[in-house]
């Protein structure tokens, strides 16, 4: 990261410590602030929260390493999960999860290098009556098999 994008960050984290307070109880949501705009949480972020909040870095590292939906590693634009319960495996998951893999390019726990797409298993997506089902961002998909999957894929890319 360049000195001016450090910079810049640790401006962006003083001012959200001044919005949220300076305080441990400011944590999750300066992270989720981070996460939302940068698609993840850098070292250095990490570093700055911990200075700005007067904790230890392993404090934030701990945050973000507990709670799926933050994360340390950039991902994609585009996060496609695959629902992993029993009823999605009898549904056809294995078939599904196999076709947005050569579709996208990418093993599911991976992001490609444009950093358009992060393939991701979930416990549940709570559509187990129309599985299998997927999540992209924040639209669900179900009754899936791998030339619906691959046709929704498409769409996005």
């Amino acid at each position: 990261m360049l000195i001016l994008e450090k910079n810049m960050l640790t401006e962006e984290i003083e001012k959200l410590a001044e919005q949220y307070g300076n305080s441990r109880a400011s944590l999750m949501p300066i992270l989720q602030a981070i996460q939302i705009k940068y698609n993840h949480i850098s070292d250095h972020a990490q570093q700055e929260i911990a200075r700005v909040l007067d904790i230890h870095p392993v404090e934030v590292y701990g945050v973000i390493s507990f709670y799926a939906f933050l994360h340390a590693e950039p991902r994609g634009r585009n996060i496609v999960r695959l629902c992993k319960t029993i009823c999605c495996e009898h549904a056809g998951k294995d078939l599904v999860e196999k076709a947005i893999e050569r579709e996208i390019g990418v093993k599911f726990g991976e992001t490609t290098k444009d950093e358009k797409f992060t393939l991701e298993f979930t416990s549940c997506l709570g559509m187990c009556d129309q599985g299998p089902a997927m999540m992209i961002n924040n639209e669900i998909y179900t009754k899936l098999d791998p030339e619906k999957a691959c046709e929704i894929l498409s769409t996005i890319k």
